[in-house]
C-alpha cells in the first residue's frame, strides 16, 4: 500500500520520528520544564468578540472540513454556502484542515507543507473570507479549529534561509526530511532552537485574535517533544478570554500530560476495522476504551472516527472499509457514542463511496445524492446532542463476541446502546440488571420496551435512553 508524503501518520513511525528528535531518549539533554509561556506584548487586536459558545471538551463532535473537496470551488465561500447543513447534523466543533500557503519547492502539493504559518493560502480566499466564515460558524453556535502543523515546513518556507539553524541538519549543514518517514517534501524542525519555539507558538497564538478561532488540530503531535507542546499548551491558555479546544493527533499519554484536550484515536479505529472486517471479538473496544484513556485525567477525551482525510484516501470511505451502508453506520454508532467525541469527515454523511485520494483536488463531494444516509447521521448526532448520557456519561460494558453493548450514566439520564458487528442477525440476550425494562427509542422517539433478548438484524442498532 502506498501512502502519500504528509497524509498518512502513523503512530510508531510518530514515535520512531520523535525519539530520533530526543522527545523520548533519555540520553539526549532536554529543554528545561516547564517552559514558560510566551507573550506577546502588546497582543494583537483582537478580531470580534470571543466566542462564548464553545462546548466543554467532553461534549463536542466534530466535523472535519478538507476544503479542496468540500465544494466545486474549495475555497471558505464553499464552505460559508453550506453553514447551514453543517450546524443541521448536530456538529457543534468545525475543524478546517491546513489553509495556508502551500509549499512549491520539493512539493507534492500538500496543505500539509506550510509556506507561511501567519498568511491564508490564496487557493482559499483572504484572511476576510476567513473571518466570515468563522463568524458565521459562531452565529450557528459552533466552534472552529484550525489544523496546525508543527513538526515542518514547506522548503520555501522563509525560515529555511533566515533561520537554517531552526531545522534538523545533517554534518554538513544540509536540512533534512523528517527521519524515518516518506515525507520527503517537508524539512523537519528543530526542537532544541527556543527562537524556532517562540516564533512558533506567537504564530499559533496570532489566529486566535486575528481570525478570533476558538482552538487546534496539532497534526503529527507525538513527534514534537511533549515539553514544546507543554510550552504552546500553556501559552494558549493564557489567553483569558478565549476557552480553546486543542486536539493532539497522536497517541502518546504524554499530549494528555502536556494539556491537550483530545488524543486522537489510532487504535480505535483499527478496532474497528478488526471487529467489523476480521471477526474480532467486540469486546476488544472496552480494552480499547482502557488503554486509549492512558495517562488521561478528568474530562480529557479521545476523538473516534470511521473515516478522516487520511483513511479515506488510503483504506476508502466508511461503506467501503466496513463493508455497506448498514456496516459504516453501526460502526459509527459504537465510534460516536460508546466514549470519546466523535469525528466526522465532510462526505461521509453523503454517503460517499467514491475515496477522496490526496491531495484531495480530483473528487469533490456529492453533496444530497443519499438523503437517506445523511437523514441517519442526523438522527444520530443530534440524539447524541441531546442527551449528557450519550454525550459523556459514564459508559459500563455488556458485549458480547458479537454484539457491542453498553449502557452510560449521567445524573438520573441512561442511555443503552447495541450494535451488531456482523453481516447476519444475531440474537443479544440481555443483562439481567437490563432486561424488561421500558425505554426510548432516542432516535425515533418512540417507546421501546426491552425483554430478555434483543433480535439485531445483520448490522442493526439500537441506541435508547431514560
Amino acid at each position: 500500500m502506498t501512502f502519500f508524503p504528509t497524509t498518512y501518520k502513523n503512530p510508531i513511525l510518530l514515535l520512531t520520528a520523535a525519539a530520533l528528535l530526543g522527545a523520548c531518549r533519555p540520553d539526549v539533554p532536554q529543554p528545561p520544564a516547564p517552559l514558560p509561556p510566551v507573550t506577546t506584548t502588546p497582543p494583537p487586536a483582537q478580531y470580534g468578540t470571543p466566542f462564548a459558545g464553545v462546548p466543554d471538551r467532553q461534549d463536542a463532535a466534530i466535523y472535519q472540513v478538507n476544503m479542496r473537496a468540500f465544494s466545486q470551488a474549495g475555497n471558505f465561500a464553499g464552505v460559508l454556502a453550506r453553514i447551514d447543513s453543517i450546524k443541521g447534523l448536530g456538529v457543534n466543533v468545525l475543524y478546517l484542515m491546513p489553509i495556508y500557503p502551500v509549499g512549491s519547492l520539493r512539493g507534492v502539493n500538500s496543505p500539509y507543507a506550510v509556506r507561511d504559518y501567519r498568511a491564508v493560502g490564496a487557493e482559499f480566499g483572504s484572511f476576510d473570507d476567513l473571518r466570515k466564515l468563522v463568524d458565521a460558524a459562531h452565529a450557528r453556535q459552533m466552534a472552529v479549529m484550525l489544523d496546525w502543523v508543527a513538526n515542518h515546513t514547506a522548503f520555501d518556507h522563509a525560515w529555511v534561509t533566515q533561520h537554517p539553524d531552526w531545522y534538523l541538519r545533517d554534518a554538513s549543514g544540509t536540512i533534512l526530511s523528517p527521519p524515518n518517514t516518506n515525507y520527503t517534501d517537508v524539512a523537519q524542525l528543530n526542537f532544541s532552537s527556543q527562537p524556532m519555539r517562540l516564533e512558533m507558538i506567537a504564530a499559533m497564538k496570532s489566529w486566535v485574535y486575528t481570525a478570533n478561532v476558538d482552538g487546534f488540530r496539532c497534526d503529527y503531535a507525538d513527534a514534537p517533544p511533549v515539553d514544546f507542546w507543554q510550552q504552546a499548551v500553556d501559552t494558549l491558555r493564557n489567553i483569558r478570554s478565549h476557552k480553546l479546544l486543542l486536539l493532539a493527533e497522536g497517541t502518546r499519554p504524554g499530549n494528555f500530560t502536556a494539556g491537550f484536550d483530545y488524543n486522537f484515536g489510532f487504535p480505535f479505529y483499527d478496532g474497528l476495522k478488526n471487529v467489523y472486517r476480521n471477526g474480532v471479538a467486540a469486546t476488544t473496544f472496552t480494552t480499547l476504551n482502557n488503554t486509549e484513556y492512558v495517562g488521561a485525567t478528568g474530562t480529557q477525551q479521545v476523538v473516534r472516527y470511521t473515516t478522516n482525510h487520511d483513511v479515506n484516501g488510503s483504506d476508502g470511505t466508511p461503506i467501503t472499509v466496513f463493508g455497506g451502508d448498514a456496516a459504516a453506520m453501526s460502526a459509527f454508532v459504537v465510534a460516536s457514542c460508546f466514549k470519546g467525541v466523535p469525528m466526522v469527515y465532510n462526505g461521509q454523511e453523503a454517503g460517499m463511496t467514491t475515496a477522496i485520494p490526496f491531495p484531495f483536488t480530483d473528487v469533490k463531494v456529492r453533496w444530497d445524492a443519499r438523503p437517506e444516509i445523511t437523514k441517519e447521521y442526523k438522527r444520530l448526532l443530534r440524539a447524541r446532542a441531546a442527551s449528557a448520557a450519550l454525550r459523556h456519561g459514564t459508559p459500563s460494558a455488556y458485549s458480547t463476541a458479537d454484539v457491542c453493548a453498553f449502557t452510560k450514566t449521567a445524573g438520573s439520564e441512561q442511555a443503552f446502546v447495541v450494535a451488531n458487528v456482523r453481516s447476519v442477525p444475531v440474537q443479544y440476550t440481555v443483562p439481567t440488571a437490563l432486561a424488561n425494562s421500558a425505554w426510548t427509542d432516542a432516535l425515533s422517539g418512540g417507546a421501546y420496551q426491552v425483554g430478555s433478548t434483543i433480535s439485531l438484524p445483520a448490522h442493526g442498532y439500537l441506541v435508547l435512553k431514560k
